[in-house]
């Protein structure tokens, strides 16, 4: 896995895995202020668990739905919007559009997908012609031939803000860290089939059941293909993903942005990483005219080549044909759907049921066809008032972090003035692209939907290496409009905020400006504050990566955050698993400056007078308990244990507990010594 910061600064939030109509997102226990009373546990105090105080009521009364890992208030919106979304599939279709149109590619997709009597027919048909070329490779160049036409871009953005790859390597095609202006190729190690290098190194007993029910997952899959001898197989697939996962880097260090800038040649990777015919590989990954890479994890790359180059030859056919079987398990016969969802969900996430199918179309759909559904989306769901009031709430925010700058006594001028023209070169997006994307060439058949996947995928690739020839776009988006969360692109120095995100409970026009602030407010701010994290703050408002810090300045910085850390690694989840507070700094020091930020906003946005009290809360209390709604969340064991382990975001519970660093929040709870959340004002933690 690639550093988040290739693409992408941090997503707010990581979500864990015919309908109905008039689904509803929340309760109606919303009140006048916008906020969930109902949702609160009265008999926790503030001081002693906010997260706890905000939220405890829902907690005891929410069962997580038995086909998610995980409830709570993205995971709501989330389902609104597959059901938005799958309305508008079925209008697309109703519509009988003419062929060719984007909406009649929608319409046929979801079709395709939809017709699980023609893909049950097909069986493994659809990918005969691959994997019978796996099963005649011979040689090294041939294997280097196969390896390179698995290169994609793929990316999951929901589900896991750092970029992975399940091939041997992927490409991120982005803005180069020392030249923002042209766009460079990005080469990344993957290859593995479980999350992380942990699931195969780390010595806890739970790893040990897990990685057994992976290989069994192994063999059940080449089984179910017809593979003799499933089991020797499995065994010698697992051996070499294992050792593959030994060349990976930990989590914490692949984050170091400044270690992941390493300029190679075409020509290096002979005398660099030997093993593999580099030649062959570039050739059929479409980059063999490229003269120049970034290799980000140059020390995994050589390590990953030699394994290449030793590892025998049957066991890179059985690993291609495996993990080719398991990336398509969705799109074949049920018995394949069912095996991939008995380990991945049910043992890695402890999901207990499989999403219903049409829950499943519509998240390929939005993958293959994400801005054709997004133009949808945003007409029917998003109205000019909101993207208004929306874009007057960032202005306001950016302004407070503007003011925030100015009174940094310990920040010097210099250091100050650079930090100020990043912030005004920020450039903002919310709700939509106002660049769509142009699907015209992605051929789309309603009888086909391993053919549409495999299509979107190639389709995808083949968009990103033609940026290679092209000026970096600033305007491109990297979400869709119907993306329940929003981004922060450091190299481009720009924000999106979809319109999916923009609703109750982080943005409700008819809510108390508190609770906007509390909810949208915190968010943007989150996602300004990304521009100034432990990572952000490495690049000039132009997005390049240099140190425009002054020494003094820079080392108080680095002590702070080095105190959030500290503040995040007593946070324990479970006994025996504790937060990683260096792996979620990035997203800790967001969540802390944008909260500071949309705080002081709100309190701008007062013109000196008191807020209007409502509920029988005031100001402040609304927006620090809209905060802490926002945060809401449920998820399971399995699930959470992966997250602390693999994420860069820290569990929910413990997000919500930011509020012990604002001066503010004690005021408005009433916050004494002696409570669990108590820091004394030389402790609270203070960045921005």
């Amino acid at each position: 896995m690639p550093s988040r910061w290739l693409l992408v600064a941090a997503s707010i939030f990581a979500l864990s895995g015919g309908p109905a109509t008039g689904f509803a997102a929340e309760p109606a226990t919303v009140t006048a202020s916008g906020l969930d009373l109902a949702g609160r546990n009265l008999a926790v105090a503030p001081g002693d668990d906010f997260f706890g105080y905000a939220n405890g009521g829902w907690d005891k009364a929410t069962t997580i739905p038995a086909d998610r890992a995980s409830d709570g208030a993205f995971n709501k919106l989330a389902e609104l919007t597959d059901h938005r979304v799958a309305d508008l599939i079925q209008d697309a279709a109703k519509a009988s559009p003419p062929p060719g149109s984007e909406a009649r590619k929608i319409a046929d997709f979801y079709r395709a997908y939809m017709d699980e009597a023609t893909i049950e027919a097909r069986g493994v048909t659809p990918l005969k012609q691959d994997l019978a070329a796996y099963a005649k490779i011979r040689t090294r160049r041939q294997l280097a031939t196969a390896l390179g036409r698995t290169l994609r871009a793929d990316v999951d953005v929901l589900n896991n803000t750092n970029y992975y790859t399940p091939n041997l390597f992927g490409l991120w095609v982005a803005a180069d860290l020392d030249q923002p202006t042209r766009y460079s190729a990005t080469l990344l190690v993957g290859g593995l089939g479980m999350p992380s290098r942990d699931y195969y190194l780390a010595d806890a007993p739970r790893m040990e059941v897990i990685r057994k029910r992976y290989l069994a997952h192994i063999a059940r899959v080449l089984s179910l293909a017809g593979y003799a001898d499933a089991d020797a197989r499995a065994a010698r697939i697992f051996a070499l993903e294992k050792t593959i996962a030994a060349a990976h880097a930990p989590l914490d260090e692949n984050e170091d942005v400044r270690k992941g800038d390493n300029h190679w040649s075409a020509s290096d990777f002979p005398a660099k990483a030997p093993g593999l015919d580099w030649r062959a590989y570039f050739t059929a990954a479409g980059l063999g005219r490229r003269s120049d890479f970034v290799v980000w994890q140059p020390a995994s790359l050589t390590a990953i080549a030699a394994i290449a180059g030793r590892t025998p030859l049957p066991v890179w056919r059985d690993y291609l044909s495996y993990s080719l079987l398991n990336r398509s398990a969705d799109l074949l016969p049920k018995a394949f759907v069912d095996e991939r969802f008995d380990f991945y969900g049910k043992t890695l996430s402890g999901t207990p049921q499989l999403s219903a199918r049409w829950k499943r179309g519509v998240r390929a759909t939005n993958g293959a066809l994400g801005d054709a559904v997004g133009k949808l989306y945003a007409a029917r769901y998003f109205p000019p008032e909101s993207k208004a009031k929306v874009e007057a709430l960032v202005r306001n925010v950016i302004a407070a972090f503007d003011r925030r700058i100015d009174h940094l006594a310990w920040m010097s001028d210099a250091t100050k003035a650079t930090a100020k023209a990043k912030l005004r070169a920020l450039k903002v997006g919310v709700g939509y692209t106002g660049a769509w994307r142009d699907y015209s060439a992605l051929v789309v058949d309603p009888q086909d939907a391993l053919g549409n996947a495999r299509r979107a995928s190639d389709f995808a690739y083949r968009r990103e290496l033609a940026k290679l020839d092209r000026p970096v776009d600033r305007d491109e988006w990297f979400m869709t409009p119907q993306t329940v969360n929003a981004v922060n692109l450091p190299v481009l120095n720009a924000l999106n905020f979809p319109a999916a995100i923009l609703q109750p409970p982080f943005f409700d026009p008819d809510a108390s400006a508190a609770v906007n602030y509390g909810g949208v407010g915190a968010t943007i701010g989150h996602e300004i504050s990304h521009s100034f994290d432990s990572t952000g703050a490495l690049f000039d408002d132009q997005g390049r990566l240099r140190n425009w810090w002054t020494k003094d300045d820079f080392a108080h910085f680095e002590a702070s955050t080095r105190q959030l850390a500290a503040q995040f690694d007593t946070y324990h989840p479970f006994p025996d698993l504790a937060v990683k507070g260096q792996q979620t700094l990035g997203e800790n020091i967001a969540d802390l400056a944008g909260l500071q930020a949309s705080y002081d906003a709100f309190q701008q946005s007062l013109d000196g007078g008191p807020a209007p009290e409502r509920d029988g809360l005031t100001g402040d209390q609304q927006f620090f308990l809209s905060f802490g709604q926002s945060w809401r969340s449920k998820v399971r064991e399995p699930a959470l244990r992966q997250q602390v382990l693999t994420d860069v975001h820290a569990p929910a519970q413990f997000r919500a507990q930011t509020v012990r660093n604002l001066d503010g929040w004690y005021a408005a709870f009433d916050v004494k010594p002696g409570q669990a959340l108590y820091l004394a004002p030389a402790d609270r933690v203070r960045i921005w």
